[in-house]
């Protein structure tokens, strides 16, 4: 039975997508999805007020409708964000999911939107799309640029070296921009990180049965 194991503000988190933290699986969408808002809920509120990380179908919606998006997504305060995160994938619909996970970031003092691609070219083309579609909702038109990326070594953790970007991103950002540092981000820190990923959900799992949450 695929049982919920854990509910938490607009993600719900079943026992196949915790699963997927267990090599060699890649992550989906719920389970990005939940990184995100977790790193979100951690920032602290100075620093969260200025920040958007956008779910994978927020980000989707971006990349296929383009300035239809506009009106949906006013809610978000793009405009006002120093630092807005997307996670990019190669599917070619409307639908979330796809075969290869990369980053889209963009940084408001350097107006840049950056991509982060641990297999570089890769998702190129839709994050070039969705930088464009990105940029019609912010201001000052902010150009494209490919980053060096730490490359992964398998097939399976790109969602995991998005996951390891996003929140380096949200640590440094606002320390000093030009000086964003990714070295650490290694196959076996990503692997650790998977670790890690699940003993939070345990974590929070096990603090929403305590409480009596869902």
């Amino acid at each position: 039975m695929d049982q919920v194991v854990l509910s938490y503000g607009d993600s719900l988190l079943r026992s196949s997508d915790v699963a997927l933290l267990d090599a060699p699986h890649w992550l989906n969408d719920n389970i990005i999805g939940f990184t995100f808002e977790f790193l979100a809920s951690t920032l602290p509120p100075s620093t969260a007020e200025r920040v958007a990380l956008l779910s994978p179908e927020v980000s989707q919606f971006i990349k296929c409708c383009g300035n239809d998006a506009q009106e949906f997504l006013q809610p978000l305060e793009l405009p006002k964000k120093d630092l807005v995160l997307l996670p990019v994938n190669d599917n070619a619909g409307t639908e979330a999911g796809g075969t290869h996970w990369s980053l889209l970031a963009y940084l408001r003092s350097m107006r840049e939107i950056l991509h982060f691609d641990s297999a570089p070219g890769t998702n190129a083309p839709h994050a070039r799309l969705m930088s464009k579609n990105l940029s019609s909702l912010l201001v000052g038109n902010p150009c494209y640029r490919e980053e060096a990326t730490p490359a992964q070594h398998n097939s399976y953790d790109c969602g995991m070296y998005v996951v390891c970007v996003a929140q380096a991103l949200c640590e440094q950002y606002f320390r000093g921009c030009n000086n964003l540092n990714l070295q650490n981000i290694t196959p076996t820190y990503v692997t650790q990180k998977r670790t890690e990923w699940k003993d939070i959900i345990r974590g929070l799992g096990n603090h929403s049965k305590a409480t009596g949450g869902h």
